[in-house]
């Protein structure tokens, strides 16, 4: 091709740099090597959080001689330095070559990722819990469920203000009450407590739907304000789930509740989280059991008729009497694993009731996960299978799906089938968690090339799963690259590599967590940008330039920045410790808190310390991860301190 020219990302590692020459040879991650050359306006530095603050600590290459360009060349580029290089390519008469415009390095000191220490994703959550909650309620320290009730609004424009749409939708407040939990759990601080306490009686008085027993409950989607009141809006208005009960909307209802109720064990939220899972069980469960006219045939109807209560009806439509990946695997991150973290051990001064619960999710845990393994897979592709009917029988002419996949779901069933089979070896349950991490690597492995990026870094969104365009990867729309997905990569890869130990996962998990730190950070809003295409800008048309948009507020985020931190700290980085924040309520009847941070690798971390209401305690064991309390120990702050075990 003659006369081409276009801008470029690379991310790579220098094999050999040539500053007397300007120029150095970068290795890419698709096994290509290529030749950058430097000019007077190409700028050098070094990764930035989300605050913005200069990490450039790279020293100067003593005894380097020449011109200001040639000494910026042989400091920022050396052997085994990981860089992303904007570039622009030149193509003309067979001649190819890469004009670099912008280095970036991910470390000061070599092969010392800013993202693996262990401020880096502390600092991500705090700005971004700090900025979401002075955009809805200004310089307010104290938080009531009215703040809630007349400030909280689903949809924020791009810097954080108010848009012509006052919707409060359910499940994007349940997304902000996990983050908010989170930001807790993760830094101790009470104003992020508050605002999640506050979120939870908001989304209690105003979304919850009791049955008329009391036993049962489901959420309405959300509320909109009107000149003359406010009209509650019980089924879903997403364009996948419109008219109907989205069990996926259901489940991620109950994400702010489970995190906040492992900090605090607070009765009433836990009260709230049997009722729904009770729902779970009887209206969308395919049970003869839950429903004698029902096929019977195990799994989560995904969709409920708002009228009839049942996932069969045909005015559904489209949607009548189907399963997918969201109506079986999210219950797994959205809420399970929390809530088994917090009952598992059963708390000392437990009711029959709570162990009853437990024993409810333990049941669904084992099922959902048997139904992914038996049922996702798909032995004529790479990719699972997302969509089924009542039987089933992959659905493959679903709407938009069709025969394609999405690359984040893939790496989401890698990284959930990890942390279930930690759970099953802690359990001795070696043939489980063999079948767990079997598939999980099988997945794992397979995005490599057929949906990561292995040129830039990242992974791409959906894909054909039977390419015809005789590539790897057929893009069915375009070849960008989603917020949520990527959260999905860094975590399979990080844990994978806790698990086997193989350096592929980690150099796996840093291109991710490099592409993620590098693109998707909105430094200007201390926020996440929802899309980018291919090469990193971010896409802010429509929906994409909406800061509360359904699935950015507070959930996949703060998610990655827990998880990332936890991973880190317990498989990859050497003598690394952190601490977690809890809060156990004065009203939970419980002697004791669980804290284990996730289903992790049994034997990676052990307890250091633990202070409660800051005073050292020193009776514990540093290998069982349930602390009793004395009755003065509730209402008060529990500070655990984890380190990694060598």
């Amino acid at each position: 091709m003659n006369n081409l020219c276009q801008t470029l990302t690379l991310q790579g590692t220098v094999t050999a740099s040539r500053p007397e020459q300007l120029q150095c040879d970068l290795l890419l991650r698709s096994g290509d090597t290529v030749t950058l050359h430097f000019g007077a306006e190409t700028t050098f530095s070094v990764l930035t959080n989300i605050d913005g603050t200069s990490h450039d600590r790279v020293p100067d290459v003593p005894g380097q001689e020449g011109s200001e360009l040639v000494r910026k060349v042989a400091r920022y580029l050396r052997p085994q330095d990981t860089v992303f290089v904007r570039a622009i390519r030149f193509e003309h008469a067979g001649v190819v070559r890469y004009d670099a415009r912008a280095v970036t390095r991910m470390h000061s000191e070599p092969r010392r990722f800013l993202f693996e220490e262990p401020h880096w994703w502390m600092n991500q959550t705090r700005q971004m819990a700090n900025a979401w909650l002075d955009d809805l309620f200004g310089d307010s320290r104290v938080y009531s469920e009215d703040d809630f009730s007349t400030r909280y609004r689903t949809h924020l424009d791009f810097y954080g203000g108010a848009t012509d749409d006052n919707l409060q939708a359910m499940p994007t407040l349940a997304r902000l009450i996990y983050g908010l939990s989170t930001a807790y759990l993760m830094t101790g601080d009470h104003r992020y407590r508050l605002a999640a306490a506050a979120g939870i009686q908001f989304q209690r008085s105003s979304f919850r739907i009791l049955s008329p027993d009391g036993q049962s409950c489901l959420w309405a989607y959300g509320r909109r304000k009107g000149v003359n009141g406010t009209v509650t809006l019980v089924a879903s208005e997403n364009s996948d789930d419109s008219g109907a009960i989205a069990l996926y909307e259901q489940i991620y209802g109950l994400a702010g509740l489970a995190q906040y109720y492992r900090i605090t064990g607070d009765p009433e939220v836990l009260e709230d989280l049997r009722r729904t899972v009770r729902t779970f069980n009887t209206l969308f469960l395919d049970s003869k059991d839950a429903n004698a006219a029902f096929p019977g045939l195990d799994g989560y109807f995904a969709h409920l008729d708002p009228v009839t209560l049942r996932p069969d009806s045909a005015a559904l439509g489209r949607l009548q009497s189907r399963k997918n990946w969201n109506s079986v695997g999210d219950h797994i991150p959205a809420y399970l694993i929390n809530l088994i973290l917090a009952l598992d051990p059963l708390p000392q001064g437990a009711d029959p009731d709570v162990a009853s619960f437990l024993d409810t999710c333990r049941r669904m845990l084992d099922r959902t996960t048997r139904l992914i393994l038996e049922k996702f897979p798909d032995p004529d592709s790479l990719y699972v299978n997302e969509r089924f009917l009542a039987d089933w029988t992959p659905d493959h002419q679903w709407g938009w799906q069709q025969d394609r996949a999405v690359v984040g779901h893939n790496y989401k069933i890698a990284w959930n089938l990890t942390r279930v089979a930690y759970d099953q070896l802690a359990r001795g349950r070696q043939e489980e968690a063999r079948r767990s991490l079997q598939l999980a690597e099988r997945l794992a492995r397979a995005m490599v090339s057929h949906g990561s990026d292995l040129v830039r870094g990242g992974c791409f969104d959906a894909v054909e799963r039977h390419p015809t365009n005789g590539q790897p990867l057929e893009f069915p729309w375009g070849s960008v690259k989603d917020f949520w997905q990527q959260e999905q990569a860094i975590l399979a890869n990080l844990i994978l590599h806790g698990q086997t130990g193989d350096p592929e996962y980690l150099d796996q998990a840093r291109a991710m967590s490099a592409f993620w730190n590098m693109f998707f950070l909105d430094r200007d809003n201390q926020n996440v940008f929802f899309r980018v295409n291919e090469d990193g800008l971010p896409i802010l048309n429509g929906a994409f330039a909406n800061k509360g948009q359904y699935a950015v507020a507070g959930y996949h985020s703060f998610e990655l920045n827990y998880l990332a931190h936890v991973y880190t700290c317990a498989y990859v980085s050497p003598g690394a410790s952190f601490c977690l924040y809890f809060h156990p309520s004065a009203d939970s009847g419980f002697r004791s808190i669980n804290v284990l941070p996730d289903f992790v690798k049994p034997g990676s971390i052990e307890i250091a310390s633990v202070t409660i209401n800051g005073r050292h305690r020193a009776n514990f064991d540093p290998h069982r991860f349930q602390l009793p309390l004395e009755p003065s120990d509730l209402g008060s702050d529990v500070i655990v301190q984890f380190r990694r075990k060598s």
